[in-house]
């Protein structure tokens, strides 16, 4: 074949690296908290997590991006999706239709690491949910959500990087993602609440005397401080329930998981340092935080080695 063949057409192999090329960019571009952790592991795992990180950002945009498709078109577009995803998972790479490089490098994790079609159902499930008014009068309501969202992220995430233990491992792992998705919410609060959406249970709104309009108008005071202080301690409690997860993953990828969990965590304590600061802006931490979680989990992980 043609130099010139070979770029109109490019074989399966150059279809793979150009997919785990964009996984990566994406990835970098997107994913501020996940990226400086996902860089501390080894290849192949690497660029595993990349396509997984990849795949649940495009799935979101469908559901949240601002670009004025209407409901029914995301709805529409969400099954297409579903579809796509099934077609990559039995190892039909679906054409290349949008702007995006996706399905190669998605199809290579899924036969790698065996990842269950069951998590990309529900992951495409808590999207479909997005698109319908937020309204969870529970906690246990709204846990289902998390799970959707976030709880089958890390259980996808324990397949990439290899576990030990079964079930109980994945129930881990899964609660590790509802920390992670805790954490968001409340930082993004005033974000969500302007878009129309509160991930928050209305039961704990109403015992505490908080509004949609209280966030909205960003008042804080007595009331805000003890709903963000009963959030932030249910996240910790998520944390403390999944802390064994890191002795039960594969050696070489705990360091991943420690730092991304530090970052977390450092969110969530920065939040909980000053509940209110929500309420103006998005708490975050530094690029050169990030480094130096990275730096010693990288460090902590050679010294148990």
């Amino acid at each position: 074949m043609s130099i010139i063949e070979t770029t109109i057409f490019p074989t399966a192999a150059q279809r793979l690296i150009s997919s785990r090329r964009f996984c990566e960019r994406l990835t970098k571009s997107a994913a501020r908290n996940f990226y400086y952790g996902l860089k501390l592991l080894p290849e192949p795992k690497r660029s595993a997590m990349f396509a997984l990180y990849a795949y649940m950002r495009l799935v979101d945009d469908i559901a949240d991006d601002e670009d004025h498709r209407t409901h029914d078109q995301r709805v529409e577009d969400l099954e297409i999706w579903r579809q796509q995803t099934h077609e990559a998972m039995a190892g039909k790479l679906p054409p290349v239709v949008d702007d995006h490089e996706l399905w190669p490098a998605f199809a290579e994790i899924v036969r790698r690491h065996a990842l269950p079609a069951f998590i990309f159902d529900e992951v495409i499930a808590g999207q479909r949910q997005d698109l319908e008014p937020i309204c969870f009068h529970t906690f246990k309501e709204l846990h289902e959500y998390y799970y959707r969202v976030a709880g089958v992220v890390g259980l996808s995430s324990i397949y990439v990087w290899g576990f030990e233990g079964g079930a109980a491992t994945e129930e881990l792992a899964v609660a590790r993602g509802v920390a992670f998705q805790l954490t968001n919410i409340l930082r993004d609060l005033r974000e969500d609440a302007a878009r129309g959406r509160i991930y928050l249970p209305r039961e704990d709104l109403s015992s505490m005397n908080v509004t949609r309009e209280d966030l909205l108008a960003g008042r804080a005071g007595k009331n805000f401080n003890e709903l963000m202080h009963f959030q932030i301690a249910r996240a910790e409690a998520f944390y403390e329930i999944s802390m064994g997860l890191e002795d039960r993953i594969s050696r070489d990828s705990r360091s991943t998981l420690v730092a991304m969990t530090d970052i977390y965590r450092g969110l969530l304590r920065k939040v909980a340092a000053e509940p209110e600061r929500v309420l103006r802006e998005r708490v975050s931490l530094s690029l050169l935080h990030k480094l130096r979680i990275g730096w010693r989990a990288a460090r902590a992980s050679r010294v148990r080695d």
